[in-house]
C-alpha cells in the first residue's frame, strides 16, 4: 500500500509540456472583456438617448397640433399657424441634432456583441419624422 502511495506522489518526469499559447489564440482578457461590455452598454445607451430625442421632437409636433386645436378660431389665424410652424421647425431641428449626435457616437465606439441601430437606419428615422413634420405643417396651414 505504501508503494502505491509513493508511486503516485512521486514527480512524473514524463509529463508532457504544453506548448506556449499565443496571446491571439487565448482571446481577450477579463479587462478587455469588461471594456467591450462597457462599449456595448454605451452603444445601447446611445440608442435610448436617440429615442429620447425623437420623443422630444414628437412632443414638439404635438404642441404644434395642439395649438391649432386650441387656437382654431383665433383671429388672425396666421399668428397661431406661425407659432405652430415654429414648433414644427423645432421638431425638425431636434430630429437632426439627434441623428448627428447618435451617428457621431456610433462612429467613436466599436461594437462587440450588441447590435445597435446603424447610421443608415438612424438617418432613415430622422428623414421620415422630418417629412412627417413638414406634412403636419402643410396641413396646419391649409386648415
Amino acid at each position: 500500500m505504501d508503494d502505491a502511495r509513493t508511486q503516485t506522489d512521486a514527480p512524473d518526469d514524463r509529463r508532457v509540456q504544453e506548448p506556449p499559447v499565443d496571446e491571439a489564440e487565448r482571446g481577450p482578457s477579463l479587462a478587455e472583456k469588461r471594456t467591450f461590455w462597457a462599449e456595448d452598454r454605451t452603444l445601447l445607451a446611445n440608442e435610448r438617448t436617440f429615442a429620447g430625442w425623437l420623443r422630444t421632437g414628437m412632443a414638439s409636433l404635438a404642441v404644434a397640433i395642439g395649438l391649432r386645436a386650441v387656437f382654431g378660431a383665433f383671429d388672425p389665424t396666421w399668428v397661431a399657424k406661425l407659432v405652430a410652424t415654429i414648433f414644427i421647425a423645432l421638431a425638425i431641428v431636434v430630429f437632426w441634432v439627434a441623428r448627428r449626435e447618435a451617428c457621431r457616437t456610433l462612429g467613436r465606439m466599436e461594437r462587440h456583441t450588441a447590435r445597435p441601430l446603424d447610421s443608415s437606419r438612424i438617418t432613415f428615422l430622422a428623414n421620415g419624422l422630418s417629412v412627417g413634420a413638414v406634412a403636419v405643417g402643410v396641413v396646419l396651414w391649409l386648415l
